[in-house]
């Protein structure tokens, strides 16, 4: 097996061993069941065949975590094999204190009633569909707002009828770029700025 996927399995499973680390802890709960090398797939095995040495050694949660890691492999087309190959590469291209945040966010989204969950997962899915140039506007203009700007604005969409959201939607798509930095606030910057030249 490809060392990359050794790697992309422990990736894959960092978030899923920490979450079954705070479930273990939580009280009224024992250590989950370690899973033995006998106890994979043949096809989880080969996944993991780079564990094989140190497998009796790993903290039960590991295995679990690792095994449903090679589970969720198998099962995966090729294009979704690409995919968590590209995403591997961008975790580990990032820096630690990136990574931290990371997990800490995924942690929060855990937290969220299987309802915000969906939600989150459908306005991420409509940002992914935007155009570049959109995406990069939308960027912008969240790395130009406070820390209270932003908890204001999540609160204003939080609270928002679905149909107040959708209506929303639907007007920032329609707009123009300077319809956009109307709304944005940057529309009176810049003729403030046209003014003093």
């Amino acid at each position: 097996m490809k060392p990359w996927i050794a790697g992309l399995l422990a990736a894959t499973t960092l978030l899923g061993a920490a979450v079954a680390r705070a479930d273990s802890d939580a009280p009224g709960r024992g250590a989950p069941p370690g899973v033995s090398w006998q106890q994979l797939s043949p096809g989880q095995r080969q996944v993991l065949a780079p564990y094989r040495e140190r497998w009796n050694q790993m903290p039960p949660d590991r295995q679990q975590a690792l095994s449903r890691g090679a589970q969720r492999w198998e099962q995966m087309s090729p294009e979704e094999r690409a995919n968590a190959q590209q995403r591997l590469r961008q975790w580990q291209g990032m820096p630690p204190e990136e990574r931290e945040r990371a997990r800490e966010r995924y942690q929060q989204f855990k937290q969220l009633s299987p309802e915000e969950q969906q939600r989150l997962r459908e306005n991420f899915n409509r940002y992914r569909e935007l155009p570049p140039e959109q995406r990069e506007q939308l960027r912008e203009k969240w790395r130009d707002m406070t820390p209270e700007q932003r908890e204001q604005a999540h609160e204003r969409w939080r609270n928002a009828p679905p149909q107040d959201r959708e209506q929303a939607q639907e007007r920032w798509h329609d707009a123009n770029p300077e319809q956009r930095d109307n709304v944005r606030g940057h529309g009176n910057q810049k003729q403030k700025g046209k003014k003093h030249d």
